[in-house]
Parts: C-alpha cells; structure tokens; sequence
C-alpha cells in the first residue's frame, strides 16, 4: 500500500512522540491548595482525600519551602477557623491577628519568593456554612460584597499576592478591585472564580473545612451546571471590573468550559482540579482498576489541553515528581 501521508510516523517511538507532543505540563503551571489549622505539630489526614491534610503552621511553612524547592511557584491557601469564631458576619475573616493573616506573613517570612493566593469567601467563618451573610434565608448580596472587601484589604496588608472571591457574589471583583485600590495595594492582584458551578464534587474538600452549608445549598450563587454561555457572561464580566486571572471550577466535567473561556478572555485561565476529582481518582486506583500515576498525568494534561494556564490540583506535587 503507497500513501501520500502515514500519520503514525510521529507516534512511533517515545522520542518522537515527546518531539512533537503539543501539551507539556510543567511545575510552574501548578498552584497547591493548602489546608492550615490551629495548633502546633498538627496533621490531620483528610478521611476523604487521602494523603492530602490538614496541617497547623509550622508544617505549612515546611511544606511551602519544599513545594517552592520543586519548582512549584504558588500555593492557595485555605483556614479551617475554630467554630467560636464563626458567626453571620464572618468578621474574623478579617482579623488582623486571624489565621489566614498570621499565615500568610509566615509563609512569605519564609519563602519570600513564592507567589501567595488566599482565598476569599465568609464559608469556612460563617455559622451557616454559607458563602455570604444570612437575613432571613437568603444569602445577601451587597452585605456581603462589603464583609469581602474587607476580607481582601487585610489578606493584602498580610502580604498576600493575590486574593482569589470563591464566592460568586455580583459585583464583588469590581468593589475588591476599587477597595484594593483605595487602600494602597496597587500591585495585589485578582483570581476570580468567574465560572464556578454548584457541584456536587465538592464534598471531600467541605470535609476538609468543615464548611458545608448548615441548611440549603449554593444554587443560588453558584452557577448552574447545565449552562455554557453563562459563564462566558461571568469571566468577561470579571475581566471588565478587573480581574487578573479567571478561574473555571471544576476542571474535569467544565473541560468544555476551560475551552470556551480560553477563546473569549484575553487574561490567563486557571483551572481547579477538585477534591471529587483527586478523589476518585484515589479510589480508583485502590481499588486496582486504574494506574493512579497515568490517570494523574493524563488529567491534568487534558486540562491544560483544554486551556487552562494554571491548574490549582491537590496532585501538585505528585505531578511534579512524574513529570520529573
């Protein structure tokens, strides 16, 4: 047989195919989530998500400085805040001595260098578990664009980097951004969650925080998961009122999304690879049915594929030492 063209010329030997290959992941395309606690000499195992924790600030601070030796230029930080502190206001999300604020400058202490995100939403402060404040069953909007302005303001007189809103509230990147501004903080930057969806996938890491919401659910500020160009409404929206980078949350099930937002934004896209999503692939691969190495590559690879210029993965590390 005589053919003009034989396409399996360039997949015939391992050399080849990496000559040729049109998506390579790196360590710098990959933020690492943190989960910090009180406490000295505290790590707790997320029941969930196994080999991922829980760690108190001493041990958040060794493994900042050995993600940063790897090559992995930023974390995402998360607090899991002590249920005294939690209340309808979230207040201590934006107390200067709070754990969120005591961590950042510990870590930037540390490792000055790597690039420090914080995440911002009244959940994990709230006694209803909710994103933003509660009057009479409703989470409302413009109270609660204010309590995150604050909340922002004092990540960045922390040391933070960059704030990332999870929250889905209208109009909070504009007044982050206006607030941020008015305070000084020229060069502190904006990750919104522009198209983040009310997934069920997000179990593994409520457990991590202990912030599901205490009645309800989030359909009412997270996005609809059956809806395409409404989160192209929302990333450009986000762009508009001045975010840095937008965010599509999930990865895996969205990769259609990651897609259509890459194609419409003229910012960088991050991507979360979620906790349902490491966690399965946990399960999977203790129950013998998938290679656990190739299922992690492979995936984060499609969402880069998909493109996603940063991908937020709890297989940060983990992926790092295969690509290595």
């Amino acid at each position: 047989m005589i053919l003009q063209r034989r396409n399996r010329i360039l997949r015939a030997t391992p050399a080849i195919r990496s000559l040729v290959a049109e998506t390579i992941l790196t360590p710098s395309d990959f933020i690492a989530p943190l989960f910090i606690d009180e406490g000295e000499n505290v790590q707790t195992e997320i029941a969930s998500m196994p080999n991922y924790y829980r760690r108190s600030l001493d041990g958040t601070v060794k493994e900042v400085k050995e993600l940063w030796s790897m090559g992995i230029k930023s974390v995402l930080l998360f607090i899991k805040c002590k249920d005294e502190l939690k209340d309808n206001t979230g207040k201590e999300a934006w107390n200067k001595d709070g754990l969120m604020q005591r961590s950042i400058r510990a870590i930037k202490e540390a490792v000055p260098e790597i690039y420090v995100m914080t995440d911002v939403a009244l959940d994990p402060y709230s006694s209803y578990g909710h994103d933003g404040i509660v009057e009479n069953g409703e989470i409302v909007n413009d109270p609660t664009v204010e309590a995150l302005v604050k909340m922002s303001i004092s990540h960045a007189k922390a040391g933070a980097d960059m704030v990332a809103p999870s929250d889905m509230m209208d109009g909070r990147i504009g007044a982050i951004r206006e607030g941020l501004e008015h305070a000084g903080f020229t060069k502190t930057g904006i990750m919104a969650y522009s198209a983040k969806y009310a997934s069920c996938f997000y179990g593994p890491f409520r457990d991590a925080l202990d912030s599901a919401p205490g009645f309800g659910d989030k359909k009412t500020y997270q996005m609809d998961f059956a809806n395409r160009t409404e989160a192209i409404k929302e990333a450009l929206m986000d762009v508009e009122e001045g975010a840095d980078i937008v965010m599509v949350k999930p990865g895996l099930p969205y990769l259609d999304i990651v897609r259509e937002v890459k194609n419409a934004v003229d910012v960088p896209v991050s991507v979360y690879n979620i906790s349902g999503e490491y966690a399965m692939i946990k399960a999977a691969a203790k129950m013998g049915w998938i290679n656990e190495d190739k299922a992690i590559i492979e995936t984060l690879t499609s969402i880069k594929r998909a493109g996603g210029d940063l991908i937020a993965t709890y297989f940060a590390k983990d992926a790092v030492k295969l690509i290595s």
